[in-house]
């Protein structure tokens, strides 16, 4: 099973050209952001680091996996996906149609909540974590979200650094999203999807689906105040009553 996560944490780094990569993790425990200890490391620390990111540094031969001096792994960003599609199969198993489930940012909607309807799943406002920016309805459908706004650490010159470490630069995220929820029938992808496209910004976030439009549905919420949503979600996207963002279908 080890194996299998890895296989496919290589698999999403080559699809989204390095976006999401699990490789990443000196990096991260460098800046130490999800510690009690995080710190800003010196550009020449950092640039060190990037030389041990890269799949290229990852042998994977059946069941056996080598790493190449000095590198490690961060699973964090698809092993809850993993986790998901385990559970899917388990309901599968054990003949349960029905049901929801949360690990925190990551939801498996399994069939409908009853005969009639889907299971309403809210989408946390980044800028508000005790409200919501949409409710969207699903049903045998996952849903993952990524975004800065719940762990982060403010330096001591007032720069608020999230957790998520852009790979080509080894620096946290400072893009024009704020959020981004992949819908799609396979755990695993978005949560990996969810991670690279809040990476890659808006721009080519967009740009991204339209050209695997097939595999997953979008939900972005970027710094201008927009709610951004592809157009399969239409009619089962609730705007949230009295919410300041404007809610847009993405052509």
């Amino acid at each position: 099973e080890t194996a299998q996560l890895l296989t496919a944490a290589l698999t999403y780094a080559q699809k989204t050209d390095g976006a999401f990569d699990m490789t990443i993790a000196p990096v991260v425990s460098a800046w130490g952001i999800t510690t009690d200890t995080p710190r800003v490391p010196s550009q020449e620390e950092i640039t060190s680091l990037l030389q041990l990111v890269g799949s290229q540094h990852v042998t994977v031969s059946g069941t056996a996996v080598t790493l190449d001096a000095g590198c490690s792994v961060d699973l964090g960003g698809i092993a809850k996906g993993y986790a998901s599609d385990r559970i899917a199969a388990i309901f599968a198993e054990n003949g349960v149609t029905s049901g929801v489930v949360s690990l925190g940012g990551n939801v498996y909607a399994c069939g409908m909540k009853d005969k009639k309807t889907g299971w309403r799943v809210a989408i946390q406002d980044p800028r508000d974590s005790a409200n919501y920016a949409a409710v969207v309805t699903l049903s045998d459908q996952f849903a993952v979200t990524s975004g800065g706004y719940q762990r982060y650490f403010t330096a001591e010159d007032g720069t608020v650094y999230q957790h998520i470490i852009d790979p080509a630069t080894g620096y946290p995220v400072k893009g024009d999203l704020t959020s981004v929820t992949i819908i799609g029938t396979n755990g695993t992808m978005c949560d990996a999807y969810s991670t690279a496209l809040y990476v890659m910004g808006q721009e080519k976030a967009i740009a991204y689906w339209k050209a695997h439009s097939d595999e997953f549905d979008l939900i972005l919420i970027n710094t201008d105040g927009q709610v951004l949503y592809t157009p399969n979600l239409e009619g089962n996207l609730e705007s949230v009553e009295g919410s300041s963002y404007a809610y847009q279908v993405i052509r």
